[in-house]
């Protein structure tokens, strides 16, 4: 399977590894529950009234905002490119068909949003799986879609700070660059947004081994 930058996976074989992963994806949650609880209580999401999600995978970090974060009128839009998980998500967030929106996108940009139309654009365990130049592109449109004062709310693997989670992460990493689709394409890496946001909340929690930094920022505007 030819990758792209770096081993980094394309859209396009992104969404291939993800239909097939479907409901499986779940079962990262051991790990991955610990840091977004982190991303949850710095992302004052009770605050929200419109937020964007890239990357909505099966709709289980969807759910948990609609059911005990969001307020009643706040709203909620998810954008994947595996159609088995827009599948997946959509069905999980039937009950809240009025508020939350699903959509399957390409991989292209720009993202469908107006510009300004959220105060939070969340990414959970998606910006470890882009190569550079397309997480460039995704930053620049997170900062288009959001209002003033709204919030970068993003988590993923990076490499470990204590012997055992380092350990963990150079065996993720080796796996990665030899076969990137066995662990879903992604990688530890470091979150880096640049300087035109201004970090609010900066975080590594480590769970069963391996290591998640969570970021919450806001964009730097300069009109």
């Amino acid at each position: 399977m030819a990758t792209g930058e770096g081993g980094a996976l394309t859209p396009q074989q992104a969404r291939g590894v993800y239909n097939r992963l479907g409901r499986m994806q779940d079962w990262q949650r051991f790990y991955e529950a610990p840091p977004v609880k982190d991303l949850i209580e710095h992302g004052e999401f009770d605050s929200a009234r419109r937020v964007f999600e890239l990357g909505c995978g099966t709709g289980a970090f969807a759910r948990e905002l609609l059911d005990d974060h969001l307020a009643p009128a706040a709203t909620y839009r998810g954008v994947d490119v595996s159609d088995t998980m827009v599948r997946l998500a959509s069905g999980r967030l039937a009950p809240w068909v009025e508020r939350a929106d699903v959509r399957q996108v390409d991989g292209s940009l720009p993202l469908p949003g107006e510009d300004g139309g959220f105060d939070r654009f969340v990414a959970a365990y998606v910006f470890d799986l882009l190569d550079a130049e397309y997480t460039a592109g995704i930053l620049s449109e997170a900062s288009r879609l959001l209002a003033t004062g709204g919030r970068l709310c993003i988590v993923g693997l990076t490499p470990g700070t204590t012997p055992i989670s380092k350990a963990v992460s150079r065996g993720w990493q080796w796996l990665w660059a030899r076969a990137p689709w066995v662990v879903g394409g992604c990688r530890p890496t470091s979150l880096e947004p640049g300087q035109t946001w201004r970090i609010l909340h900066r975080r590594v929690v480590t769970a069963w081994g391996v290591p998640s930094e969570v970021v919450v920022a806001t964009p730097v505007r300069r009109d």
